[in-house]
């Protein structure tokens, strides 16, 4: 069992991989590159309480109260679950000395959640068929897990590097 400092850390290291994830995602839209609706993330996951998971459209399902504040708390949730699947896969070990490219690989593995389970269930088809340009949103994807996984890798060197 995982003692109260090793889930903080995991809780810290998620939060600050996906606080450099948006910190990215900030970057491409000050770019004018569209980016992922936090909005439609608590719609969907709002409906999915309610027992309906799957939309032909989730931008045109109906508004769930509270959407924005549920989509940005999942959103942040995730990262700290998927920090604690790396620690599971890595150990100790590798919190003790983050090294990148176990992060960085383990952040673009993420990216099968949205392709093929988000994105599908939102109504936009297996890894975004249904958009006008799947191949660069998925490639998108891909680049934004990426960053993700480099957000791992940099918020556990700055605990270790702190001491916790």
């Amino acid at each position: 069992m995982p003692s109260i400092s090793d889930v903080s850390a995991i809780a810290l290291v998620g939060v600050g991989a996906t606080a450099v994830l948006d910190a990215w995602l900030l970057l491409l839209q000050r770019l004018g590159l569209p980016t992922m609706n936090f909005v439609l993330l608590g719609r969907w996951v709002g409906h999915g309480l309610r027992g309906r998971w799957r939309h032909a459209s989730i931008a045109k399902a109906p508004a769930v109260p509270g959407e924005r504040g549920l989509g940005w708390l999942v959103h942040y949730l995730v990262g700290m679950v998927f920090a604690g699947v790396l620690a599971g896969l890595l150990g100790t070990t590798w919190w003790q000395a983050p090294a990148l490219m176990p992060a960085l690989a383990f952040g673009v593995a993420t990216v099968a959640v949205p392709l093929f389970v988000m994105q599908p269930a939102m109504g936009l088809g297996i890894a975004a068929r249904k958009t006008p340009t799947p191949l660069k949103n998925s490639l998108r994807s891909v680049g934004n897990h990426a960053v993700f996984g480099l957000g791992l890798y940099l918020a556990a060197a700055a605990l270790q590097r702190i001491g916790l």
